[in-house]
C-alpha cells in the first residue's frame, strides 16, 4: 500500500517538473522582432520612448458611442520626405524651366514707333498731289519759314500766277512756255498763303524773248506763239531787258506760229 502511494507521488512530481521545464524553455525562446534585431530581450515601450526622445503615446479618445478612436500618427517634418543627398547620387535635381524671352523695354518700343512714323511721313510728303508732280513737301511749307532768295518760286493758294524772286523783287512768269524755258519744274513751286506777295516789291513780268543771230527781230513767246516786238521803244516800254533775250535757231523761230504783234495792230510780223 505504501509502495503504491510513493509511485503515484513520483509520477505527480515528474509531471510537475516537466511542466516547469517546458515553461522555462518557452520563456528562453526570443520573440520574432527580437530575432530580427539580434537582441534577446525586448525593451519596454517606456524605454523606447525615452531613448528616441519621441513624445508619449496619447491615450485613445472615446467617442460618444463608446468606441475608442485610434490616435493620429505624428506628422513627419518636411525634411524627412526629401531624399537625402549622397555622393553617389549627387545633389537633388531641380526641374528645368524653359527660358523666358526678355520683354522689350519701353524705350525700344518707343523708338520703333518713332521710326515707323518718320517713314510714313517721308512717304506721304513725297507723293505727287497732281499731274504736275507737286508734292506735299513743296505744297505746304510755312510761309514764314521760307528763305527768300534769288530763284525762289512761289504761288499763292488761290491764284494761278507763278512768281520768281530776282534781284530783290518777285517777277511774274507770264506763261507756261516761259516757265519751262527758264528751267523750272512743278517741284520747284512753293504754295504760300493768299496775300503773301503783298509784303514784297513786284518787278516787271518775266517773259521768254527769242531771237536768232541772223535776224534783228525779237519775239516774245506766249501760249506757244511768237509775238513780234515792233521796235526798241516798245521793247523798253514793256519792261524787257536784254538779259531776258534767249538765242535760238532761226528755223526754230520760223516753225512757231505767229501771234498778235506788240503793240497790237502793227501789221503782219516779219519772219526771221
Amino acid at each position: 500500500m505504501n509502495d503504491q502511494r510513493s509511485s503515484r507521488m513520483d509520477q505527480i512530481l515528474s509531471l510537475f517538473v516537466e511542466e516547469i521545464e517546458e515553461r522555462m524553455r518557452a520563456r528562453r525562446q526570443p520573440a520574432p522582432s527580437d530575432a530580427v534585431g539580434g537582441s534577446t530581450a525586448r525593451p519596454s515601450l517606456r524605454a523606447e520612448s525615452q531613448a528616441e526622445g519621441s513624445p508619449k503615446p496619447e491615450r485613445a479618445e472615446v467617442s460618444p458611442q463608446g468606441e475608442a478612436e485610434e490616435p493620429l500618427p505624428p506628422a513627419q517634418p518636411v525634411e524627412a520626405l526629401a531624399e537625402p543627398w549622397t555622393e553617389e547620387k549627387g545633389p537633388p535635381l531641380e526641374p528645368e524651366l524653359p527660358p523666358v524671352p526678355p520683354a522689350p523695354s519701353h524705350a525700344t518700343r518707343l523708338m520703333g514707333r518713332l521710326a515707323l512714323g518718320l517713314l510714313v511721313a517721308i512717304v506721304l510728303i513725297n507723293v505727287p498731289l497732281n499731274r504736275h508732280g507737286t508734292t506735299l513737301a513743296t505744297a505746304m511749307p510755312d510761309s514764314a519759314s521760307l528763305m527768300v532768295r534769288d530763284g525762289l518760286v512761289v504761288k499763292e493758294r488761290d491764284d494761278e500766277e507763278i512768281y520768281v524772286y530776282q534781284d530783290g523783287k518777285f517777277r511774274w512768269i507770264s506763261s507756261l512756255d516761259a516757265f519751262e524755258h527758264l528751267g523750272f519744274t512743278w517741284g520747284d513751286v512753293h504754295i504760300v498763303r493768299d496775300g503773301y506777295l503783298e509784303r514784297f516789291e513786284i518787278g516787271s513780268p518775266l517773259h521768254v524773248l527769242l531771237k536768232c543771230h541772223q535776224s534783228p527781230h525779237i519775239y516774245r513767246l506766249e501760249g506757244g506763239e511768237k509775238r513780234w516786238i515792233r521796235d526798241i521803244m516798245t521793247f523798253e516800254a514793256e519792261g524787257h531787258v536784254w538779259e531776258d533775250v534767249r538765242f535760238v535757231s532761226c528755223s526754230y523761230l520760223r516753225d512757231l506760229p505767229d501771234g498778235e504783234t506788240i503793240p497790237p495792230g502793227s501789221g503782219p510780223p516779219p519772219q526771221p
